[in-house]
């Protein structure tokens, strides 16, 4: 698929696209790129690797910037990813994606964008912030959700631990994605080929603003989610030490009785208790009252 950067994103013919009348956008297959990439005459000492893809940044070459995409699907963080190359000089772009990521994304572009200047600096921008768009929203979610297993861990009822334990992965692979946007912004801004026009970069410093400010938003969440663990292993103490005082006090009141019963176990032949007729209820007696002075004790100290 190719595209010219006009007022707005025309599709065009292969044909067009060379032309060199507009900067153009190129979406092709890592086959077709094989095919035709001599055909863009970029100077490029690094093919972009379509088949290890694992970050995203930018390379600069003698005469062109490659590199690479490698970035959470916002709807499974954690588990599904989108990868894909590029390849860009002062002339245009040229997306390699063996999916169908990039094209969904250039015409959503397409679709709802119209320029008063188009300039390739816009359309990169304008693509960056696609990726980025609905990450706003999703934090927001996220940031409600660790409200909702807060207030259950203060109401002492039992966090969802599980989710916690989901939503701080998710956080911290965002947190490697923002990181890896703002570099690759900065290398852009950069603009050590001198591809772009220097009243253009101020496109790739806001963009890369507006990724600190979430980047920021997701330490902050990180933090409260550590908070929250923090919260709950302190809950989770208390109620461990109550229950060891409740054991303690229990093993402590029947330690006399234990010495009693074991006293009177030994029957021998001349302990008196036993002819006794008032043997056996003396010792029931006694131990009533050693519980009822060891509760008392322990009511009067604070230990129940």
């Amino acid at each position: 698929m190719y595209y010219l950067i006009d007022t707005i994103l025309r599709e065009c013919s292969s044909k067009e696209c060379h032309d060199g009348k507009y900067q153009y956008v190129a979406i092709l297959s890592p086959e077709e790129w094989n095919e035709e990439c001599e055909r863009f005459e970029m100077g490029i000492d690094m093919e972009p690797d379509t088949r290890e893809i694992y970050t995203t940044h930018a390379e600069v070459n003698y005469d062109s910037i490659t590199g690479t995409f490698f970035y959470p699907d916002r709807s499974n963080i954690s588990e599904a990813f989108h990868k894909f190359a590029f390849a860009l000089d002062e002339k245009g772009i040229v997306f390699i994606d063996s999916g169908d990521t990039v094209s969904g994304i250039v015409k959503k572009i397409a679709d709802t964008k119209k320029w008063r200047m188009p300039c390739l600096e816009r359309f990169i921008y304008d693509f960056l912030e696609q990726i980025v768009n609905e990450d706003p929203r999703i934090l927001e979610k996220y940031e409600k959700k660790l409200d909702v297993i807060d207030s259950d861990i203060d109401s002492g009822k039992e966090g969802d631990l599980d989710s916690l334990n989901d939503i701080r992965g998710d956080l911290r692979d965002l947190r490697i994605h923002y990181n890896q946007l703002i570099d690759l912004s900065q290398e852009f801004e950069e603009n050590e080929n001198n591809f772009f026009r220097s009243d253009h970069l101020r496109f790739f410093r806001l963009f890369s603003s507006r990724v600190s400010r979430l980047h920021e938003i997701v330490n902050s969440l990180l933090d409260y989610t550590g908070q929250i663990r923090d919260t709950y292993q302190s809950r989770l103490d208390v109620k461990q030490n109550r229950i060891m005082t409740v054991l303690t006090v229990v093993t402590t009141i029947f330690m006399p009785l234990t010495l009693i019963v074991g006293w009177y176990g030994m029957n021998f032949k001349y302990m008196p208790e036993l002819e006794s007729v008032w043997g056996y209820p003396v010792v029931i007696a006694v131990s009533v009252l050693i519980v009822i002075i060891s509760l008392v004790f322990f009511k009067k100290k604070k230990w129940l």
